[in-house]
């Protein structure tokens, strides 16, 4: 018996459309578009393909070599190969009769996926939640830069300006020295501890800097507006929408970051710009940082803090006492030579109370 051989492809041959689901172990993610495996123009060393066997170069000219090429090329479509009918057929069939506990295990298998990324999505927001009512109390940057200026740069932590309140600042006098705008801390300068509304006593005073800098007035806080513990800008627009103030968004916690987002708010320098907070080491040292008039107010309520905000806030205010006694001044600003100029007289005992 002659053995059969089969001599190298020719060249219409040297490559052929195969399924996609043929290279792929999920059959019913398949591609438009069909992957095209190459087959080197080598001898291939067999006797049967499939049933069929394949014909000899020698049986093709070089002019049916091309008209078969022209005809694959205009026809497409057409060109659709025995292993292609055959496996599109398989998938068919896999489809139909696929064991029905096959299917119903994976019917069961979609609902317990969802209910794992809701336990997920909700166990994030806990986590974030969380994380934001931590934040807010105990500020690690701070405690870390407290530890570089008591180290180094005790001077960043002294005010221009201390004042028991808001009330005591003459808004009128800053405005004639050249400053164009003002900046608070919210809780405890302007709001209680992790509220949104303005401290009562406080509205007048507000009223006033309103009609002295107009519009250029901000909130800038460790808690609304930061994007660490207001994602979604929640916090800073109900207490946009209870004081009239803007709440400028940042990325930063104070006192660490520049003072790029105030600048780009106020259009200006923030050497022409107030910063009145209630923290040495947060508000007054980013204040001194980044060129600000710094004004110190004290705290309007303690009894919402946490146990350990309140010994931090008093060592805080025991060594600046102490600083300002052995003579250290704070840095020297251009516009307010002499600060005792903005300070008004203390208000009535009735209004203070």
């Amino acid at each position: 018996m002659q053995s059969a051989s089969v001599a190298a492809l020719p060249s219409y041959c040297s490559s052929y459309p195969v399924p996609s689901h043929f290279l792929h172990l999920r059959y019913l993610h398949r591609k438009k578009n069909p992957n095209y495996l190459s087959i080197p123009r080598c001898q291939i060393h067999t006797k049967n393909i499939s049933s069929f066997s394949l014909s000899t170069a020698s049986n093709f000219s070089k002019e049916q070599e091309e008209n078969l090429k022209r005809q694959n090329e205009s026809h497409p479509d057409q060109n659709r190969t025995f292993a292609d009918r055959f496996y599109s057929s398989a998938d068919t069939d896999r489809l139909r009769y696929r064991d029905p506990q096959t299917q119903k295990q994976e019917q069961e298998e979609e609902p317990v996926n969802k209910d794992k990324n809701w336990k997920e999505l909700f166990t994030n927001m806990w986590w974030a939640d969380l994380k934001a009512a931590l934040g807010q109390r105990i500020n690690v940057e701070g405690i870390v830069s407290s530890t570089m200026i008591f180290a180094k740069d005790r001077h960043l932590a002294l005010p221009h300006v201390s004042v028991p309140d808001i009330r005591y600042i003459d808004w009128g006098e800053l405005r004639r020295k050249g400053f164009k705008g003002v900046v608070f801390d919210k809780d405890n300068t302007i709001t209680a501890p992790y509220t949104l509304t303005l401290w009562g006593p406080l509205s007048s005073s507000i009223e006033q800097c309103k009609s002295v800098f107009g519009p250029d007035i901000a909130v800038f806080s460790n808690s609304a507006g930061l994007y660490e513990y207001d994602h979604d800008g929640s916090k800073a627009r109900i207490l946009e929408g209870k004081i009239g103030i803007k709440v400028i968004k940042h990325r930063v916690k104070k006192p660490a970051g520049t003072a790029e987002e105030i600048e780009k708010h106020f259009g200006c320098q923030s050497s022409q710009l107030i910063m009145v907070g209630d923290r040495p080491f947060t508000d007054i040292v980013y204040g001194n940082r980044n060129g600000f008039l710094t004004i110190l107010t004290e705290p309007l309520s303690v009894a919402e803090e946490p146990f350990i905000v309140r010994q931090v806030r008093k060592l805080e205010l025991i060594l600046v006492k102490c600083w300002f006694r052995r003579g250290l001044k704070p840095i020297s600003h251009s516009l307010l030579p002499d600060a005792t100029h903005c300070v008004k007289d203390p208000p009535p005992l009735k209004e203070k109370l």
